[in-house]
């Protein structure tokens, strides 16, 4: 409170109202070793609610949702005349912790007070429950609501997008346009995102257009525009964008364009890119993604060039990425050399490293480092994915010894519970080598454990009552497989399989007919091959 006092002092003379000085006060207070937000307000009954307001704000806008419920608190138990402006701080506060019941609380309190009536304060509760992913309770909030405005709309159409619902969002901006609402960049934005979730390529042109209107300079709507028209193959259209249209180009821009040309293989206009704008380590990460995914080993090597001659490869999320584009592009020599060059190895990059093991046929090494990955030196414990894959590396080649060896380790060494997708890994690598009795013991152990299988579990006992025709028990997995997940092609082929590896043919033509009936078409195959490109290198 001295200090308070001394503050208070000060703005007599000046004639400046204690509230607005109070606040810029707080705001200088809050960059010192020695504030604390028990010490502005110790007599909270007295002050004026905007100011405590304005605090709660502050801490959430620097990102402090602990600060902000613990302050709420106090003001709560001080204060009677809380708004819709206390309310919205700790709203957001009780998102970013993800903590439904405290939320909740401060939701029926806002009803107790009837300060749940507000444009703004409905906004917040709508955000809030859908990052607790209760869509149909923010949804019902939205519905509620006497007047809307742009913010609540765009709230309702990021509702959608977080929960995977492009077209519910498309439907939302119909809605809008209707309503005549005006139309934010943020509004702009999202609709394009949906518009690319589900390839609409016609109404994403309709918002190209409206975005041209709008006419000023908008970089987020301009990388959102350039990820449109890549994503969905356009890209010749998207380097237009960047080319002509006269915004403000930012790092976010040019690392989506980037990405969209490497998956585009518009070789020639990336690295023209690169080689102007000194591509910072995200844009080539994003890049290295788009090699991985289309094997593009050529140029996946140039940038690994460029990022020696910027001196990225101390930053281990990068090397990480770099390792596992070599691995699918099927160099795992060069992976095994970024690896071991790693200065800071993380979880991700043993891993990985135990991964393109796995997947190029090399199991013994795959676990000797998961070994390794085990010892006091690396510092480093493997996780749920890491147990993955080395069982999936142990089943690849034939290691039965290993793969039970490992099984056990994950429980004893490491104390962690084997999950479903461990026990399918498991009973693939017991299927494979004969070991039947077994499979359907480790089954039987893990119901014990109250473990419920899941798809992947099923498959896995298919495939092992396939290679050893257990007809019996093979029918019940079978049976099993397609009640869990009935629309999955990849079900009945396995089934099928099944049927035909003993014979019952009568069975394979009643599946066939089964999805054709229900509109199932088996996964066409691609081809990982791609035409390298013979000219246009990196230059820096």
């Amino acid at each position: 409170m001295q200090h308070m006092k001394c503050l208070k002092d000060q703005c007599i003379p000046t004639k400046i109202p204690f509230n607005r000085f109070l606040n810029k006060a707080v705001r200088r207070l809050q960059q010192c070793s020695f504030y604390s937000y028990h010490q502005p307000f110790d007599e909270m009954s007295h002050r004026d609610i905007s100011s405590l307001n304005s605090i709660l704000a502050s801490y959430i806008r620097e990102r402090d949702p602990n600060a902000t419920w613990d302050f709420f608190v106090r003001v709560h138990k001080a204060r009677v005349d809380l708004n819709s402006y206390t309310f919205t701080p700790v709203l957001r506060a009780c998102s970013i912790l993800q903590k439904p019941i405290r939320g909740k609380q401060v939701h029926a309190l806002m009803i107790k007070s009837a300060s749940d009536v507000e444009t703004i304060t409905k906004t917040a509760l709508i955000d809030m429950y859908s990052k607790y992913g209760e869509l149909d309770e923010s949804v019902r909030i939205f519905y509620e609501m006497v007047y809307k405005d742009v913010v609540a709309w765009n709230a309702m159409l990021s509702n959608y997008l977080r929960h995977g619902m492009p077209v519910k969002a498309l439907a939302v901006f119909g809605e809008m346009k209707k309503e005549q609402v005006d139309i934010s960049e943020f509004t702009l934005c999202s609709v394009l995102k949906a518009c690319t979730s589900v390839k609409a390529y016609k109404q994403g042109e309709q918002i190209h257009g409206m975005v041209v209107v709008i006419g000023r300079d908008l970089v987020v709507l301009g990388t959102a525009l350039v990820d449109f028209y890549s994503s969905l193959g356009y890209i010749d259209k998207a380097i237009k964008i960047y080319q002509t249209l006269n915004w403000t180009k930012d790092d976010i821009m040019h690392n989506s364009l980037i990405f969209g040309c490497v998956i585009n293989k518009r070789y020639d206009f990336a690295m023209l890119l690169m080689s102007k704008i000194r591509p910072n380590v995200i844009a080539l990460t994003s890049a290295l993604v788009a090699c991985s995914q289309g094997s593009d080993l050529w140029i996946g090597k140039q940038i690994h060039g460029v990022a020696i001659r910027r001196d990225f490869l101390f930053q281990t999320q990068f090397c990480n990425t770099l390792l596992d584009m070599y691995a699918k592009c099927g160099n795992i020599s060069s992976a095994r050399l970024v690896f071991d060059a790693i200065h800071q190895k993380d979880v991700v990059s043993w891993t990985s490293m135990i991964d393109a093991y796995g997947s190029h046929g090399c199991g013994i090494e795959a676990v000797e480092l998961f070994k390794n990955m085990g010892d006091e030196e690396s510092g480093v414990l493997p996780n749920y994915v890491t147990f993955i894959n080395v069982l999936s590396a142990c089943g690849h080649s034939g290691l039965v010894e290993e793969g039970r060896e490992c099984f056990v380790l994950f429980q004893n060494k490491y104390g962690v519970e084997p999950a479903p997708e461990h026990y399918a890994c498991f009973i693939d690598i017991l299927g494979r080598a004969s070991h039947i009795e077994e499979v359907w013991s480790l089954f039987h152990d893990m119901l014990a454990l109250g473990t419920k299988p899941t798809a992947d579990v099923w498959a896995a006992l298919l495939n092992a009552c396939k290679l050893n025709h257990d007809v019996e028990r093979g029918e019940s997995a079978a049976n099993n497989l397609l009640e869990l997940d009935p629309d999955k092609p990849g079900n009945y082929i396995a089934v099928s399989n099944f049927y035909a590896a003993i014979g019952r043919w009568d069975s394979v033509d009643r599946l066939r007919n089964l999805m054709k009936d229900r509109g199932l078409a088996k996964e066409e195959g691609s081809s990982w091959v791609n035409d390298l490109p013979t000219s246009t290198l990196v230059k820096n």
